[in-house]
């Protein structure tokens, strides 16, 4: 098998971390910005949960940050489509101290550049969920750089979430590639396995490892990031 890209997921995959407490801290800082401005904190991230819920069922060709918003002001009205201007405020100001939520391996960019010395296209396969304020900062957070990427998904450009198997159809369409001419690196035995069902091959890092549903993994390429160098190179 001859490939072309390597898709690499971004949470529990570049950048460590325990999810439910990454979104905790996440979703507690921004329900304290917002708090000040009168929104209440439980309806606040209720909101934000079903919003989410939304992208993640995302079947029309709308993109998810429209699913999002919509769902917002279904409670908030245009008083909290005005306000969005306080979510970029907490991206530039407050969403930096979320970073204490994450971890940090070095060996996330000396993958990404070893896939880029193996002459592959490195693409950033992040479900798109998140802004692109979000989404950037934690490239950062990884020690990486946007230039270290031809793509990052977020959800201002993607009518699809994982674990649908359409997201990576419509992440391949703007690749112009097709499922034999890429691998995918996750760390969701669910979510990121989604790419196999295009026949895409997955390795799953485990220092993050997601599998809420149990799925058995004697099947699927796992292991650290030496394993996964070994892996990426067996392309060649």
């Amino acid at each position: 098998m001859k490939i072309k890209a390597v898709l690499f997921d971004l949470d529990g995959t570049l950048l460590p971390m325990d999810q439910d407490t990454f979104v905790s801290t996440y979703f507690a800082a921004l329900a304290d910005k917002l708090a000040s401005y009168g929104y209440d904190k439980e309806t606040l991230v209720a909101v934000i949960w079903k919003g989410m819920k939304a992208m993640m069922k995302n079947t029309t060709e709308e993109r998810n940050e429209t699913l999002f918003w919509r769902e917002f002001s279904a409670v908030y009205g245009n008083t909290g489509l005005c306000d969005s201007a306080l979510f970029d405020e907490f991206y530039e100001k407050d969403f930096p101290k979320v970073r204490r939520a994450v971890g940090f391996a070095p060996e996330a960019k000396q993958t990404v550049s070893l896939v880029k010395a193996l002459g592959y296209r490195a693409v950033l396969a992040t479900n798109p969920m998140f802004p692109k304020a979000a989404t950037y900062q934690r490239v950062g957070w990884a020690g990486l750089s946007l230039d270290d990427f031809e793509m990052i998904s977020t959800y201002e450009d993607f009518t699809r979430c994982k674990p649908n198997p359409e997201y990576f159809t419509e992440l391949l369409g703007k690749l112009g590639l097709s499922p034999d001419e890429v691998v995918m690196v996750g760390n969701d035995a669910y979510e990121d396995m989604a790419a196999a069902k295009l026949g895409i091959p997955v390795f799953l890092l485990t220092h993050s490892l997601v599998n809420r549903k149990e799925i058995p993994l004697d099947e699927i390429p796992h292991g650290g990031f030496d394993e996964l160098a070994e892996w990426l190179k067996s392309f060649g």
